[in-house]
Protein backbone atom coordinates (compact mmCIF):
# COMPACT_ATOMS: atom_id res chain seq x y z
CA UNK A 1 0.00 0.00 0.00
CA UNK A 2 2.84 2.90 0.93
CA UNK A 3 4.70 1.75 -2.13
CA UNK A 4 1.96 2.37 -4.39
CA UNK A 5 1.60 5.59 -2.95
CA UNK A 6 5.01 6.30 -2.82
CA UNK A 7 5.34 5.30 -6.71
CA UNK A 8 2.73 7.55 -7.79
CA UNK A 9 3.74 10.50 -5.94
CA UNK A 10 7.12 10.02 -7.78
CA UNK A 11 5.33 9.50 -10.93
CA UNK A 12 2.91 12.42 -10.26
CA UNK A 13 6.50 14.64 -9.44
CA UNK A 14 8.15 13.41 -12.42
CA UNK A 15 5.57 14.67 -14.28
CA UNK A 16 5.42 18.31 -13.05
CA UNK A 17 9.72 18.73 -13.81
CA UNK A 18 8.83 17.46 -17.03
CA UNK A 19 6.12 20.09 -17.42
CA UNK A 20 8.24 23.07 -16.28
CA UNK A 21 11.15 21.86 -18.01
CA UNK A 22 8.96 22.02 -21.27
CA UNK A 23 7.48 25.50 -20.38
CA UNK A 24 10.88 26.60 -20.19
CA UNK A 25 12.15 25.42 -23.17
CA UNK A 26 9.33 26.10 -25.44
CA UNK A 27 7.75 28.96 -23.53
CA UNK A 28 7.45 32.25 -25.10
CA UNK A 29 8.36 35.10 -22.31
CA UNK A 30 8.47 38.70 -24.68
CA UNK A 31 8.21 38.68 -28.75
CA UNK A 32 8.01 41.99 -30.94
CA UNK A 33 10.66 43.56 -33.63
CA UNK A 34 13.68 45.30 -33.45
CA UNK A 35 15.26 47.10 -36.20
CA UNK A 36 18.95 48.35 -37.17
CA UNK A 37 21.68 46.80 -39.14
CA UNK A 38 22.96 43.52 -38.65
CA UNK A 39 26.99 43.57 -37.60
CA UNK A 40 27.91 40.20 -37.60
CA UNK A 41 26.36 36.41 -37.74
CA UNK A 42 28.70 33.89 -36.89
CA UNK A 43 28.54 30.29 -35.67
CA UNK A 44 29.94 29.63 -32.09
CA UNK A 45 30.77 26.46 -30.39
CA UNK A 46 32.87 23.61 -29.38
CA UNK A 47 30.24 21.22 -28.54
CA UNK A 48 27.67 22.79 -29.71
CA UNK A 49 27.36 24.69 -32.90
CA UNK A 50 24.98 27.74 -32.23
CA UNK A 51 24.19 30.87 -34.40
CA UNK A 52 24.61 34.42 -32.49
CA UNK A 53 24.80 37.45 -33.97
CA UNK A 54 24.73 41.57 -33.21
CA UNK A 55 22.40 44.34 -33.92
CA UNK A 56 23.38 47.96 -34.09
CA UNK A 57 20.09 49.97 -33.14
CA UNK A 58 21.17 53.11 -34.23
CA UNK A 59 19.72 54.68 -31.71
CA UNK A 60 19.24 58.31 -30.80
CA UNK A 61 17.38 60.95 -28.23
CA UNK A 62 19.14 59.85 -24.70
CA UNK A 63 21.24 57.52 -25.66
CA UNK A 64 22.75 58.54 -28.81
CA UNK A 65 26.74 58.23 -28.22
CA UNK A 66 26.55 57.00 -24.71
CA UNK A 67 27.78 53.80 -25.31
CA UNK A 68 28.49 51.06 -28.38
CA UNK A 69 27.21 48.41 -26.07
CA UNK A 70 23.94 50.15 -24.80
CA UNK A 71 23.29 50.82 -28.65
CA UNK A 72 23.17 46.89 -29.90
CA UNK A 73 21.36 43.57 -29.56
CA UNK A 74 22.61 40.04 -29.26
CA UNK A 75 20.39 37.25 -30.40
CA UNK A 76 20.61 33.95 -31.83
CA UNK A 77 19.27 31.98 -34.32
CA UNK A 78 18.17 28.11 -34.02
CA UNK A 79 20.49 25.96 -36.57
CA UNK A 80 17.05 24.43 -37.81
CA UNK A 81 16.44 27.79 -39.50
CA UNK A 82 18.92 27.86 -42.64
CA UNK A 83 16.94 30.27 -44.34
CA UNK A 84 17.05 33.17 -41.67
CA UNK A 85 20.62 32.56 -41.48
CA UNK A 86 20.99 32.94 -45.18
CA UNK A 87 19.20 36.19 -44.62
CA UNK A 88 20.79 37.02 -42.14
CA UNK A 89 24.31 36.83 -43.88
CA UNK A 90 23.31 38.70 -46.93
CA UNK A 91 22.01 41.95 -44.76
CA UNK A 92 25.12 41.62 -42.74
CA UNK A 93 27.40 41.86 -45.89
CA UNK A 94 25.53 44.52 -47.94
CA UNK A 95 24.47 46.87 -44.62
CA UNK A 96 21.27 47.16 -45.03
CA UNK A 97 18.83 48.11 -42.46
CA UNK A 98 16.35 45.31 -41.26
CA UNK A 99 13.36 44.71 -39.02
CA UNK A 100 14.54 41.08 -36.83
CA UNK A 101 11.48 40.02 -35.22
CA UNK A 102 11.81 37.57 -31.97
CA UNK A 103 11.16 35.35 -29.39
CA UNK A 104 12.16 35.88 -25.57
CA UNK A 105 12.54 32.31 -24.66
CA UNK A 106 12.67 31.65 -20.29
CA UNK A 107 15.83 30.52 -20.16
CA UNK A 108 19.10 29.48 -22.08
CA UNK A 109 20.00 26.27 -23.28
CA UNK A 110 23.69 25.31 -24.23
CA UNK A 111 23.11 23.48 -27.96
CA UNK A 112 20.35 26.37 -28.73
CA UNK A 113 22.08 29.34 -28.48
CA UNK A 114 23.77 31.92 -26.04
CA UNK A 115 21.26 34.59 -25.64
CA UNK A 116 17.06 33.94 -24.68
CA UNK A 117 16.30 36.03 -27.65
CA UNK A 118 15.65 33.94 -31.22
CA UNK A 119 15.17 35.69 -34.42
CA UNK A 120 11.91 34.25 -36.00
CA UNK A 121 11.59 36.85 -39.17
CA UNK A 122 14.03 38.60 -41.28
CA UNK A 123 12.13 41.79 -42.92
CA UNK A 124 14.36 43.47 -45.00
CA UNK A 125 13.24 47.50 -44.95
CA UNK A 126 12.11 48.94 -47.92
Amino acid sequence: MIKKILKRILLFGILIALAIIAFLYWGTYESGVMAGKVLRISEKGFMFKTYEGKLSLESFGALKGVSPVAETFDFSVESSESQIIESLNEVALSGERVNLHFKKRFMTFPWRGETKYFITQVERAK
